[in-house]
């Protein structure tokens, strides 16, 4: 089993809420911006004692001060929050791979708590909560507007305890729906074979457990269809991302030496590069990265680090676009932590996808869309969220489209991207470097 790569920074998908603050025309002296801050220093603390004093109900002064700083960092962009010491301890009980709740994983998008995906084999699965549907209601309480953390704390418990949460989804009423919490252990790594001994990889998330569990599917599939399948399918589509360091070892298993992944943060010298090692699994057996709107952060790396390194073909959909890094930062066994965008990260081929996200070497839609429909479709992609950060070298998201491969009329099937990807492989139209033959 390979050893693990430990990257200089933490990645973590998560949402956070963007607080409006009131704009300030800052002087342009060190020593002028120094009093400014002291003197928006003085005014916090002028407006925190007016609201207890005269508030129509009795604040809690601690809870004020973290949402105060809570919308500070979230005014800066969608991904840098504050973690209280209870929200620090469920952050690291997540990425390690197990805690009480519904496997669902959220953002925030108009005050709303908006599904990214529902992980697999979980109680949001089987319910059959969708990527897209808002949830208003907990219990009954609402929850619009919610901060996003205490939305989440909300879904989290006991294993075996019930919790309602209400539904709004395109095209229907609000609809209730009755959940169990379980102990969550995301596997985050399933596999299957296909016929014509092609191997299928999905990968929900990269928690802590990623890369041993996909090396085990690996292995599995070697003893399975032996060392030389036809083909591999790595499946990202709606993957929200996770640890850094997991996506770099993800995308060594596939890589022969050579760049995966650099991150450039806000100083000069601040520049980390990460590269593979040699031998990769598989050499030489050419591989399909499936992607869509739900892949970001992590499952971007490595879709980019395959695609630029000529290693796969990227097939779907043009993937979230979060470019950035951020570092979860203790600050003392009782004050929590804060989550801080300190880096973009980089391609193989020097290419920032902050806003613009991966864009598939075949784009395959699942669904037919026509103009009308593209003109009811909300968007819901990193530039659209708010305060995100736009990208630095200037390059645009490439606007919605009809689709230049979708299934045809009557399609009756499950998954018409797999099955695309399944034809190419079959058909032997994707080489080993990840170039695709004309056909």
């Amino acid at each position: 089993m390979r050893a693990m790569l430990t990257g200089a920074a933490i990645g973590v998908v998560m949402g956070a809420v963007a607080v409006g603050v009131t704009a300030v025309a800052w002087p342009d002296t060190k020593q002028d911006r120094r009093l400014a801050t002291y003197q928006q220093l003085d005014l916090f603390t002028d407006v925190l004692a007016r609201a207890k004093a005269d508030y129509v109900e009795e604040i809690d002064e601690v809870e004020a001060i973290e949402a105060a700083i809570d919308g500070m960092l979230g005014s800066l962009d969608p991904h840098s929050a504050y973690l209280s010491p209870e929200d620090f301890d469920r952050m690291q009980v997540s990425t390690s791979g197990e805690y009480g709740g519904l496997g669902i994983e959220v953002t925030q998008e108009d005050g709303f708590v908006k599904v990214v995906t529902p992980m697999d084999d979980t109680p949001a699965s089987r319910a059959g909560i969708e990527p897209g549907d808002l949830l208003t209601a907990i219990n009954g309480q609402p929850i619009v507007g919610l901060n996003l953390d205490d939305a989440v704390r909300g879904m989290r418990g006991a294993p075996g305890t019930d919790l309602t949460v209400t539904v709004l989804r395109e095209g229907t009423d609000p609809f209730d729906v009755v959940l169990t919490r379980e102990v969550i252990q995301p596997k985050s790594v399933t596999w299957r074979a296909e016929e014509d001994d092609i191997a299928y990889f999905r990968i929900s998330t990269f928690n802590e457990r990623t890369t041993i569990l996909l090396e085990e599917a690996l292995e599995a599939a070697r003893e399975e269809i032996g060392a030389r399948p036809k083909g591999l399918i790595l499946d990202l589509r709606n993957n929200g991302g996770g640890l850094l360091d997991q996506a770099i070892t993800v995308s060594d298993l596939f890589l022969s030496g050579g760049e995966v992944v650099s991150t450039i943060g806000r100083r000069d010298g601040d520049v980390a590069r990460y590269n593979a090692r040699n031998g990769e699994e598989f050499r030489n057996v050419p591989i399909i990265v499936l992607i869509n709107e739900g892949s970001a952060s992590a499952s971007e790396i490595v879709a980019g680090a395959l695609q630029d390194r000529d290693r796969a073909t990227v097939l779907g959909m043009t993937s979230f676009g979060k470019g950035s890094v951020q570092t979860v930062i203790p600050l003392g066994a009782e004050r929590g932590a804060i989550r801080l965008t300190t880096a973009r990260y980089y391609t193989p081929a020097g290419r920032s996808i902050q806003a613009t996200g991966i864009e598939p070497d075949l784009e395959v839609a699942n669904a037919r869309l026509s103009e009308e429909d593209l003109a009811k479709i909300r968007r819901y992609t990193e530039i659209d969220l708010p305060n995100s950060l736009g990208n630095e070298d200037g390059t645009e998201r490439v606007l919605p489209h009809v689709p230049e491969d979708m299934p045809p009329e009557g399609y009756e099937g499950e998954d018409y991207q797999l099955e695309r990807a399944l034809e190419l492989l079959r058909a032997e139209r994707v080489l080993a470097s990840g170039d695709i033959r004309a056909g």
